[in-house]
């Protein structure tokens, strides 16, 4: 009997692959990785729980077919971008694929009823599975006792007596049980994804708002710098040596860049309409960031060269309140 599990690398999904290989079954990881995940590890450190765990596994790396979704999730976003029955959807739907090439019987997850408060209760668990056609087929050993019994459970896969009737938030009982296995390492115990945060999501509405085609390199730099807009023209100004270096390796064949000469300066880059005032704004802009900060002073600019300059007055902080993404 094989099954694939659905690995974030958190506490919940670590715990429901050692539940169900307990059982004799034999398991594939699958793992999903994005630009918006929080983790400092590649796949959130689920290459980490599987070799703990001498699991196979699979790594899908999302593209823009999942952009597309988030640009017009059906079920529409949770407190700040995050489209998170969509995302489920999303995944379960390449998962079921997956398992279908693999010859898997059933797929199951680390979710918890009640958990998280958009995609976790009865009724959004029943959506995600109607949308990908597994009714009754995913199977989630925390809480499959609180849960109708899935075709695992029904046909005698899985023995449904081992599995667990967990709800909730609180993680007291999932850390007894880790203890309990032995699972000394799991990255991303409450997991994190950027789109649930304000300050993320206001730039990446306004990234939607302003340019029809985007990109994962489009979302990725909206995780460098400080972002602002002035019309149709986008600003963004490194915040340190590292930044810097990520900007001038990703800029755009078109995008213009900004350094203030002979002091300690962001590199700054100008995206879509390079009108004068927009040019103003961008170097006023990396003259406040740099270590001059206030008066007047010459920027340099170009576009594969800084072979323009450009004489202004360091922008004040009313002015950046204006312009900032917030």
């Amino acid at each position: 009997m094989k099954a694939v599990a659905l690995l974030s690398g958190g506490l919940d999904s670590t715990l429901a692959m050692r539940i169900i290989k307990d059982q004799g079954i034999d398991v594939v990881a699958l793992n999903f990785t994005s630009p918006f995940c929080l983790c400092k590890k590649g796949g959130c450190g689920a290459a980490e729980i599987a070799k703990q765990l001498e699991t196979p596994l699979k790594i899908i790396t999302v593209g823009e077919d999942y952009i597309k979704m988030l640009r017009n999730p059906k079920h529409g976003y949770g407190k700040n971008m995050n489209p998170c029955i969509d995302c489920r959807i999303f995944m379960l739907t390449k998962a079921k694929a997956f398992a279908e090439r693999i010859g898997a019987s059933f797929l199951f997850t680390g979710e918890v009823l009640n958990e998280r408060p958009m995609s976790q209760h009865r009724k959004a668990l029943n959506i995600i599975e109607d949308a990908v056609g597994l009714k009754r087929k995913i199977l989630r050993p925390l809480s499959a006792k609180l849960l109708p019994e899935t075709e695992a459970e029904v046909k005698g896969w899985v023995d449904r007596q081992k599995l667990l009737d967990l709800k909730g938030r609180s993680r007291s009982r999932q850390i007894e049980l880790a203890d309990n296995f032995g699972i000394k390492s799991y990255p991303c115990p409450a997991g994190g994804c950027l789109l649930t945060h304000k300050e993320y999501a206001a730039k990446l509405r306004d990234l939607f708002d302003h340019k029809k085609n985007v990109k994962i390199k489009d979302v990725n730099l909206l995780k460098v710098g400080r972002h602002f807009r002035f019309g149709k023209s986008k600003i963004v100004v490194g915040r340190n040596k590292s930044e810097n270096k990520q900007l001038e390796s990703t800029r755009g064949k078109y995008d213009y860049y900004f350094e203030v000469p002979d002091c300690g300066s962001p590199i700054t880059l100008l995206q879509g309409r390079k009108t004068g005032q927009a040019i103003e704004k961008a170097a006023a802009l990396t003259l406040r960031y740099s270590d001059k900060r206030e008066g007047k002073a010459t920027v340099k600019y170009g576009r594969e060269e800084l072979n323009k300059s450009i004489v202004v007055w360091a922008m004040d902080h009313s002015g950046i309140q204006k312009l900032r993404i917030n």
